[in-house]
């Protein structure tokens, strides 16, 4: 089986997190003043962020950190996105150029009005970090939800449930609009967990993260995740 129903290119490697980090620190050592990072939830990305965390030397000085997707519960709450990526990542690389939680409090749907028009203002993102659900969704899309189904074009983020009620609390989430308008687009996906997933959308399923686009669209894929199909490339 091949990678034909996924778009972008499919990289098997060893160990995802440890190829996140290595991919982030390359993208930061030019990294201006004011550049543009999506950040996930999640066990994987959780991974990710401690591995980019042990990484020395980086202009986290120059970075704006936003979030791609988030729960609609208190900044302190455990499922919490922002306080995960806080625990895990920024309190261990010291001051950034700018930190914007995606949910504070109040009615979801205002809240994703105040967040696009952060997102409105950084223009085109200059990295997006995403995973990938084990029923197929990426960032809060999830299958069947009517953020999936948004299309409208000057949708960058909406309020979303999942309809399916496998995924808890309402979310905040970039739209596939506001994902592909990202000069580069990372999904990392770990673990035999991924693998049926993967599979049905490498086989050209119909599902949510299969209908990722972009410009320059990589996914990093361990051996458990990918198991006995194909991909792009090794690195």
């Amino acid at each position: 089986m091949s990678a034909d129903g996924v778009n972008g290119t499919v990289v098997l490697v060893e160990s995802v997190p440890e190829s996140f980090a290595d991919l982030m620190a390359t993208e930061m050592t030019t990294a201006r003043p004011g550049y543009s990072l999506f950040l996930s939830g999640g066990g994987t990305a959780t991974e990710c962020y401690r591995a980019l965390a042990g990484r020395a030397g980086l202009p986290w000085d120059r970075v704006d950190v936003y979030l791609g997707d988030e729960r609609c519960v208190p900044p302190d709450d455990p499922d919490s996105n922002h306080r995960m990526i806080t625990e895990v990542l920024l309190d261990a690389v010291g001051p950034v150029y700018g930190d914007h939680p995606m949910y504070t409090g109040g009615e979801p749907a205002a809240a994703a009005v105040a967040y696009q028009r952060l997102v409105e203002d950084v223009g085109r993102p200059d990295l997006v970090h995403l995973g990938l659900g084990p029923d197929g969704h990426t960032a809060s899309l999830f299958p069947g939800s009517s953020g999936e189904a948004d299309a409208t074009p000057s949708h960058l983020v909406v309020a979303n449930t999942d309809p399916n009620g496998v995924n808890p609390h309402e979310r905040l989430t970039l739209t596939f609009t506001g994902i592909a308008r990202a000069r580069r687009i990372v999904v990392t996906v770990a673990g035999a967990s991924k693998h049926d997933a993967l599979a049905r959308l490498m086989a050209g399923e119909d599902l949510p993260a299969g209908r990722l686009t972009g410009s320059d669209l990589v996914w990093l894929v361990d051996a458990d995740a990918l198991g006995d199909l194909t991909p792009d490339a090794v690195a």
